[in-house]
């Protein structure tokens, strides 16, 4: 399996996309603003989306997926696009975003038995089987009602932990899974750790503490860095005292999970 980076920053500038991961061709974790990087035919094989908690910068493009590919989706006989989520979140969608105000209900359209998008509630804890791939939901803590995703290989998994803050349940269940690789958000240098704190995201020193509680040797993928600010953090992220292998993710890397 293959897990394309189609945005991994906090913000948007000139080269940042938001928040979204494309694993294989058919299924988005998460779905911010780099999802608009890929091209027509490839948006409309994506069948799942994965939400991870309802924050703009993971859901804002949704809505504009749907809109894309309606039109060539329906003429290719495809059914609609699952987004998963947990209650909370899928009903902040509905609420906030598809609500004819701020975007047309695509769960509706084109026409109500046959609409674009398809809402699906997960639990925490849950396993969903989406295209013969195995994701489990996590626990995250943040500022909403929020998870992270573990995608299972043959023999070890990818995590994504979302946004969160320090979260001991999180760890707890690593304790009995084989990471490969970790992607976790750091979205604030050190010297921001009191809006850190309050935002519920992690900053350096507050990651370092969070890795200790992971063990073995893993290749850690700092994502949600704010635009302007990778080479700060880094700088601090580099200087934790760990057994892992850490760096920046980056816009357009692809992860090999075999």
């Amino acid at each position: 399996m293959k897990i394309r980076v189609l945005g991994c920053s906090g913000a948007i500038a000139e080269g940042s996309r938001t928040t979204s991961f494309l694993v294989d061709h058919d299924v988005l974790v998460d779905a911010g603003t780099g999802v608009g990087d890929l091209p027509l035919e490839a948006l409309a094989q994506i069948d799942h989306i994965l939400v991870s908690h309802s924050h703009l910068d993971h859901v804002l493009s949704i809505g504009l997926l749907a809109d894309a590919v309606m039109r060539l989706r329906a003429a290719q006989g495809r059914g609609p696009i699952q987004v998963y989520g947990l209650p909370e979140t899928l009903q902040a969608l509905r609420t906030h975003i598809f609500n004819g105000v701020i975007w047309p209900d695509f769960t509706r359209l084109p026409v109500a038995d046959r609409p674009v998008l398809a809402m699906v509630p997960f639990q925490m804890g849950d396993q969903l089987t989406l295209g013969g791939k195995t994701f489990e939901v996590l626990s995250a803590a943040h500022t909403v009602p929020a998870v992270g995703f573990a995608l299972q290989g043959r023999e070890a998994w990818w995590v994504f932990t979302g946004d969160t803050g320090p979260n001991p349940a999180l760890w707890r269940r690593l304790s009995s899974m084989k990471v490969a690789h970790l992607v976790i958000e750091t979205a604030f240098s050190d010297d921001e750790r009191d809006v850190a704190c309050l935002s519920q995201h992690l900053h350096p020193q507050k990651l370092g503490l969070e890795l200790a509680q992971l063990e073995g040797c893993v290749d850690v993928h700092i994502t949600h860095i704010k635009p302007g600010e990778v080479d700060a953090v880094m700088a601090e992220v580099g200087r934790l005292t760990t057994p892992h292998r850490l760096g920046a993710l980056r816009a357009g890397q692809v992860l090999d999970l075999a």
